[in-house]
Formats: C-alpha cells, sequence, structure tokens
C-alpha cells in the first residue's frame, strides 16, 4: 500500500514538473494581455485628455480673437478705426516675432540631440583609463 501511495506521488510530481512550461508560458500570456490591457486603458485616457486639451486651445484661440476686437474698438473710441486696428496688429506682429526669435534660439540650444557634453566626457574617460591622457586634479 505504501508502494502505491509513492508511486503516485512521484507521478503527480513528474506531471507537476511536466506542466511547468505550460504554466509558464501560459503566466507570460495571461501577463501580456494585462500590459495590452492596461496600455490601451491608458492610451484611451490619454487620447480623450488630448482631445480635450485641443478643444480647449480651440476656444482659447477664439477668446483672444475677441479680446483682439475688444482692443481695436476700445482704440477705436479715441483713434480713428483704422489706425487702432494698424495699431494692434503691429503690436501682435511684435509680439509673433519675439517669441519666433526666442523660440528659434531655444531650438538651436537644442540641435543637434545628441548629448555632446557626456559624450566628450565618456571619451575624456577612456583616455584617461588608457593612459594617453594625463589627470589633472584640482
Amino acid at each position: 500500500m505504501t508502494g502505491e501511495r509513492g508511486d503516485t506521488s512521484r507521478r503527480s510530481l513528474f506531471t507537476l514538473i511536466g506542466s511547468i512550461p505550460t504554466l509558464l508560458i501560459d503566466l507570460v500570456r495571461s501577463e501580456i494581455e494585462s500590459l495590452k490591457d492596461e496600455i490601451a486603458g491608458k492610451l484611451k485616457s490619454a487620447g480623450i485628455g488630448i482631445g480635450l486639451l485641443a478643444g480647449a486651445v480651440f476656444f482659447a484661440l477664439f477668446a483672444v480673437m475677441v479680446l483682439i476686437a475688444t482692443a481695436i474698438l476700445g482704440l477705436a473710441t479715441v483713434l480713428p478705426a483704422w489706425l487702432a486696428a494698424l495699431i494692434v496688429g503691429v503690436v501682435i506682429l511684435l509680439v509673433a516675432a519675439i517669441l519666433a526669435i526666442v523660440g528659434i534660439r531655444s531650438l538651436k540650444k537644442g540641435v543637434p540631440p545628441a548629448p555632446t557634453h557626456t559624450i566628450e566626457s565618456i571619451k575624456k574617460d577612456v583616455r584617461t583609463i588608457k593612459g594617453t591622457e594625463r589627470v589633472v586634479s584640482s
């Protein structure tokens, strides 16, 4: 009786060991599915958020246009309407030019996007390790 019980426990142990690859594959597949579902949910939320932000920008643009018209109408009470519109238009062009200049300068600082300082530091470290560059202590 004990011999049969020992054989049964060995068979179930061998069966369990034999099923480990299948169990691992099932586990990996379920984790991948869980990951896909989580990413899809987050992307859906991000998409909704981006859409709402685009709507906000759309309405903000109209608000800015209304404020520009208000500025023109306000200046038109003390100046001729054409001169008020011209002044507001020139001010808007100046703001746009300043923003463009600042944006171009900022863009030039970021191009190329390679970490040049870090690359130079790594090259210096490699030369130091090779012994081709002398270490200067501060």
